[in-house]
Formats: C-alpha cells, sequence, structure tokens
C-alpha cells in the first residue's frame, strides 16, 4: 500500500512539474535596453532567468522611455524586480482590480503570478518610467517557415522594401519570439488573413491595416511606437484582434480606429496610446457605410492623450447617406490612464457624434476606471464638431451602463446633452454605477437630500430623455 501511495505522489508531483514551463525569446539589441528595472522571471522555485529590458515610448506631452518585458508561460512563476533610479518608497502593480500586491525588500520587489497577465509596475506612484510586463500561454501554433502560404519573419531584425508588407489573401505572417519587424503590415481587399507570432512590429508608420477585407486575425503581437495607429481597419469585415499591445507617443497615433466595419471582435488587448486607444466611426476618406456589431472586451485601455473609448464623430452628411453606428459593446476592461486638457475631447467612455451620424444600442458592463490625470468619466454629445465634420450628429439612443465604477478625484464633471429637440439623447440607463465606492441611483441619492448629478458630477443638458440610475439590487429584483 506504501508503494502505491508513493507512486501517485511521485506521479503528481511529475505531472505538476510537466506542467510547469518557461519560454523566453531572443532579446534584440535593434530595440534599445532600459536600465531602470532589471526583471529576473523564474518558474515557482526554479532558476532565475534575466529577461530584456526593451524601451517604449509613451505620453506625446513629455515623450518618457518606460519599459517592456514579455515572455511565456505556463503554471506559475516568480518576479524578482529591481528598481535602477533611486530608492523605493511605495510600488504597486495594475490594474488594481487583479489585486497583485509586490513585498518591496530594499529596492527589489517580488511577486507570483498564476496565468497571464498585462501588468504595470509603477514605482513610487511613477506611471511613466514604468514597467510593463506581458505574458502569453505557450503558443500552439508554430508553422513550418518553409510553408509557402506563410510570411515567415525569424528572430532577428527585419526591414521591407518601402517599409510596408502587403498580404495577399490566403497568407499567414508569422513573427516569431525575438522577431522585429520595421515595417507597416497592410491588407488591401483580401481574405483569409492572419498576422501573428510573437514577435515585435518597431517603429512603422502604422502597424497594420485593414481596408476592405474580409476574415482578418491579428494576434498577440507587440507594437512598439508606430507614427500613427497601431490598427486601422476601414470597410472591412469580419476582424477579429486579439492579445495584442501596444504603445505610441505621437500625434494621432491611436490606437485601434474602426471605420465603417462589421463584425469585430477585440479581445485580451493592452494599449496605452498618445491619442485614441478604441475609436470606433462612420464614413471617413475613401470608407463608407454603417458600423455595427463591434465587441471589445478583457481588455486594458491606458490614454496619455485623448479618449479610451471614443464611438461617433466621424460619419457622411451627404443627403440620403446619413450612417449608423449600433450594436457596440464593451465588457470587461480596465482603464488606467485619461489626460485630455481640451473639453471637447474628454471623456474615458465617449460617444460624441457628428455628420448626421446616429450612435444605438451601445453596452458598457463591468468597466473599471481608476484615477487618471484629467478628462471626465463619462461624455455624450450630439455636436458639430467643426474641426472634422460638416453637420451635427442625429442622436444618440439606448445606451447601457451596468457595473460601471471609478474611484479617483480628478474627474472633472461629466457631460450628457443633446444638440436640438430633432437631434437629441434617449435611453440612457446606469445600473449600478460605483462613484469612489458609493452607488448612485434615484432611491439611494434622494436619502441624502441631493440631486443625483451633483452628488455623481455628471451635468444634464438640454435634449435628453430617458436618464435612468438604477441600483443592482433594484434591477436583481
Amino acid at each position: 500500500m506504501k508503494k502505491i501511495v508513493s507512486l501517485l505522489l511521485f506521479c503528481s508531483f511529475s505531472l505538476g512539474l510537466h506542467a510547469q514551463k518557461l519560454i523566453t525569446f531572443p532579446a534584440s539589441d535593434s530595440i534599445p535596453h532600459n536600465e531602470d528595472f532589471t526583471v529576473k522571471v523564474r518558474i515557482a522555485g526554479g532558476e532565475w532567468k534575466d529577461l530584456y529590458e526593451y524601451e517604449a515610448l509613451v505620453d506625446m506631452h513629455h515623450v518618457t522611455k518606460s519599459s517592456m518585458v514579455y515572455f511565456d508561460f505556463e503554471g506559475s512563476v516568480d518576479f524578482s524586480i529591481t528598481y535602477n533610479r533611486g530608492t523605493v518608497q511605495s510600488a504597486r502593480i495594475r490594474p488594481l482590480s487583479y489585486g497583485f500586491q509586490p513585498l518591496i525588500n530594499g529596492n527589489t520587489l517580488t511577486f507570483s503570478i498564476s496565468k497571464p497577465s498585462n501588468l504595470s509596475v509603477e514605482v513610487n506612484g511613477d506611471i511613466f518610467h514604468n514597467l510593463q510586463i506581458f505574458t502569453n500561454a505557450p503558443e500552439t501554433y508554430k508553422p513550418n517557415p518553409k510553408d509557402k502560404s506563410v510570411i515567415y519573419f525569424a528572430p532577428g531584425f527585419h526591414k521591407i522594401k518601402d517599409n510596408v508588407l502587403h498580404v495577399p489573401s490566403g497568407k499567414t505572417v508569422y513573427l516569431a519570439g525575438g522577431a522585429v519587424l520595421k515595417a507597416s503590415i497592410h491588407c488591401d481587399s483580401v481574405k483569409k488573413v492572419r498576422i501573428c507570432g510573437r514577435g515585435i512590429v518597431y517603429k512603422a508608420d502604422d502597424g497594420v491595416g485593414v481596408n476592405f477585407s474580409d476574415q482578418v486575425q491579428i494576434e498577440d503581437l507587440v507594437f512598439l511606437n508606430p507614427n500613427h495607429y497601431t490598427v486601422s481597419s476601414g470597410q472591412s469585415t469580419n476582424l477579429t484582434i486579439k492579445n495584442i499591445r501596444s504603445f505610441s507617443s505621437k500625434g494621432w497615433g491611436d490606437g485601434i480606429d474602426l471605420f465603417s466595419n462589421n463584425n469585430v471582435l477585440i479581445d485580451g488587448v493592452f494599449m496605452r496610446n498618445s491619442d485614441d486607444c478604441i475609436a470606433i466611426y462612420g464614413h471617413r476618406w475613401k470608407f463608407f457605410g454603417d458600423c455595427k456589431n463591434v465587441t471589445v472586451q478583457n481588455a486594458t485601455l491606458w490614454a496619455d492623450v485623448a479618449h479610451p473609448i471614443l464611438i461617433g464623430t466621424h460619419g457622411n452628411p451627404e443627403p440620403g447617406q446619413a450612417e449608423v453606428i449600433e450594436n457596440i459593446k464593451f465588457n470587461n476592461i480596465d482603464i488606467l490612464n485619461h489626460d485630455e486638457p481640451q473639453i471637447n475631447y474628454q471623456g474615458c467612455m465617449s460617444i460624441n457624434v457628428s455628420d448626421e451620424n446616429l450612435a444605438r444600442n451601445i453596452y458598457f458592463e463591468n468597466i473599471r476606471v481608476e484615477d487618471f490625470e484629467q478628462g471626465q468619466l463619462i461624455n455624450l454629445r450630439v455636436t458639430y464638431n467643426k474641426k472634422y465634420a460638416k453637420a451635427p450628429g442625429r442622436g444618440i439612443e439606448n445606451v447601457f451602463f451596468k457595473n460601471v465604477s471609478y474611484n479617483g478625484k480628478n474627474a472633472n464633471l461629466s457631460i450628457i446633452e443633446g444638440y436640438s429637440p430633432e437631434r437629441g439623447i434617449k435611453n440612457i440607463v446606469f445600473e449600478g454605477l460605483k462613484i469612489n465606492g458609493t452607488e448612485i441611483s434615484d432611491r439611494a441619492i434622494y436619502k441624502k437630500h441631493m440631486q443625483l448629478s451633483d452628488f455623481a458630477r455628471f451635468y444634464e443638458g438640454l435634449y435628453v430623455e430617458g436618464l435612468v440610475y438604477k441600483s443592482l439590487n433594484e434591477v436583481t429584483k
């Protein structure tokens, strides 16, 4: 009997060891090294491995060199992170909703994780000279470099003629871990394309462009400091963007912008951008048509400038050609920053319709907003942005916010306002909105003898109908 028990224990131990994996990638000195942190990682209880701390530029207001490391693992891993810029007075790991608490010993932080996460390690409250950690589960897809359907980039530095890689239909673009591609990737009028791997797209003019295309997947890559968009897509269908990470530090350095797209899934992304992180529009430039059926989920958004989330602005003002932006869903989102001094472009969650756009059937659920530098929590406006538009928007209808929270002190007054009686806002519902831990509902606020909008610091302007604040308990019952 003892032999059987011992054998079972040995098998369990062996299976546990087998499940533990740590996969690091060849470093590329084509990307500058940042010496602010020294990062080591190991399988729980194993030998430490040094990681290459890549330089990632952030914040166009004052361009700063932050740090980034990445690797794959399975099981549980330990971190040892030494801060080299001075004395550690305090440290935190964000998103705060993950609940990670580092131990501090001198200038070294230690903690463990047991599932892939996108994290920001911040010492002494410094959100600019911080360390971003990106981890993945081990790859299940590794193509044969000789496969003619694959455009394969091995570890190392790669440049393309004219700095643009044009991808034909049916192709897979694969960047192996340790590969660095200094070029834009363009998908124009193509179908069934996959762009993936563990590599880095570095300082391209833009990251990936997907125009007039169908069934394009973009997965797992890191985008360091493109001059403009990370992903821009116009008049395309069935687009999937999963688990990408992005940094930008220049004007118009948007994260993911969609123009007249239909059926889009954005899942598991980390976007730190010096302009809008996620923007959803109708017509602009050569792209025309409604924008429908977009889901953004399990994401971390960090806008060093402008909006974490923006819907509207661009559309088709021509008579009889007005467009609709509808069936848009945001779920399980952490917003880590919003810094916008211009009142016209504020709002962590912003729907601003111009150019005869109508935005309707939009859902925000399980959104956690941490304190940000400056801006508004919510901005819903039917407006006429004369810088970009030729007409006001038609309206905003049926917007639902459920389990949205903000914890902080820097938010300006949020704005909800229509344009005219014919171009108004209808049916806006907040369920379980929490501001610094206090739920905002008609019942709760009336007990305090305060105007609800004053307590929440929401300004309800003209031409707004059906604005409702409910508690989650009311809804559940």
